[in-house]
């Protein structure tokens, strides 16, 4: 959701009396944990410093209207919560989704105007649609002072996108929103995955999220064969996801295993993996190590282009952005950062880290291949979804807690 130039529809901005109130919930990178979530592993996760914003006033009827920047103005009656064949795909289906589960759940809410704005990528892996769930989520509690928590508005955004926006999404993208911050979270238990903060000295480094292109249109089938192949290993022992599976049980199975195809073994693998890479990336940044850190880095991005193989599409080899961005990542870098896939993959993007020496030289090589402005530097964001005490952007958020 990039943010656009046209006037907001509402101008709320420009009245201090109206009793406007602003709302704030950030993009999100994955660092570690690819393709973990969905077989209940763990994933290290931060909040970004790109965010989708709102300007918002109760209006005292049942009807949100949504001023976009974006993607323009929509109406969501909230006397009408179930889902709408029409609104699939759309930011409209979101905002009802969100609305239903508050109302699924007992609480009372109302309708509002808002000006909505946002200045992260659409498209760029950076958790756009998670952000606008997340603010959605965190008006409603406010506005309705229903006290929810972090997690359930989280749980909320989820819920919409699965059930009202068509997409099965995991809850990763909704929670390192929410949440704010660097944590591990754990999706052992999914419905109450365990969040831990993760302190970490970034100073003198960037994260970079590097676009490639490509499409992810004709994609489905390969997202869907991670899943079903992961998930065919864990059948194998009686199990349903890979998580209730003892990683030694796994290994001394392997020659058996290898009837269900070896890269659905070489899957599995990366999950036991870069499960437990995962607790040592969080370990290696607390104590301050980056050294090691990047080391885990790349190894967890070789283990997707090597064991996970989501890096490019079977169907299309000769389509390796990702894996183009990598090669020139490292030899770039030198040792001196690191790189990996970032998110589903087979297109789209990678992530890298960068000394703040390399941003000038590692930009302008990027661009050159990918097309002017495909790098992304960002920042970590501490604070996540919630109300700003007043509308400037440097206001600590009040964040549900």
């Amino acid at each position: 959701m990039e943010s656009g130039k046209r006037e907001a529809k509402f101008n709320y901005h420009n009245d201090t009396t109206a009793g406007i109130r602003y709302f704030s919930a950030p993009g999100r990178v994955e660092i570690g944990g690819n393709h973990t979530d969905h077989q209940h592993g763990r994933v290290l996760a931060a909040a970004i410093d790109l965010e989708a914003t709102a300007a918002v006033k109760e209006n005292g009827t049942s009807i949100v209207r949504i001023n976009d920047t974006n993607f323009g103005t929509e109406e969501i009656d909230l006397s009408s919560p179930g889902v709408h064949a029409e609104e699939r795909g759309a930011s409209a289906a979101l905002v009802r989704g969100v609305a239903a589960w508050f109302m699924k759940n007992g609480y009372t809410i109302g309708g509002f105007d808002a000006d909505v704005s946002s200045n992260i990528p659409f498209g760029a892996g950076l958790s756009s649609s998670a952000a606008f769930e997340v603010l959605a989520g965190n008006i409603f509690n406010a506005l309705s002072g229903a006290g929810v928590t972090r997690k359930e508005i989280a749980q909320a955004g989820q819920f919409a996108e699965n059930n009202y926006f068509g997409k099965p999404c995991g809850l990763m993208d909704q929670t390192a929103s929410s949440y704010g911050g660097l944590n591990v979270i754990d999706f052992k238990d999914p419905l109450n995955p365990v969040v831990m903060p993760v302190e970490a000295d970034l100073e003198g480094y960037s994260l970079c999220v590097v676009n490639t292109g490509g499409s992810h249109a004709d994609l489905t089938p390969d997202y869907a064969a991670i899943t079903g192949e992961m998930r065919s290993v864990a059948e194998f022992f009686g199990k349903q996801y890979l998580r209730e599976l003892p990683a030694d049980e796994f290994y001394s199975s392997i020659r058996n295993l290898r009837g269900l195809g070896d890269r659905a073994v070489l899957r599995a693998i990366h999950f036991f993996g870069e499960n437990e890479r995962v607790l040592k990336q969080a370990a290696a940044l607390g104590r301050g190590d980056m050294l090691a850190f990047f080391d885990l880095v790349v190894e967890s991005g070789r283990s997707s282009l090597s064991h996970l193989q989501n890096v490019y599409s079977p169907v299309h080899p000769q389509r390796q952005g990702l894996t183009l961005a990598l090669a020139l990542s490292e030899d770039i870098l030198a040792g001196n950062g690191a790189w990996r896939v970032h998110g589903g993959g087979f297109a789209g993007t990678i992530l890298a880290f960068l000394p703040d020496e390399k941003k000038e030289i590692y930009s302008l090589r990027m661009n050159s291949v990918f097309g002017e402005g495909c790098c992304h530097f960002l920042k970590v964001r501490k604070e996540g979804g919630g109300e700003r005490t007043q509308g400037d952007g440097s206001i600590v958020l009040q964040t549900t807690q």
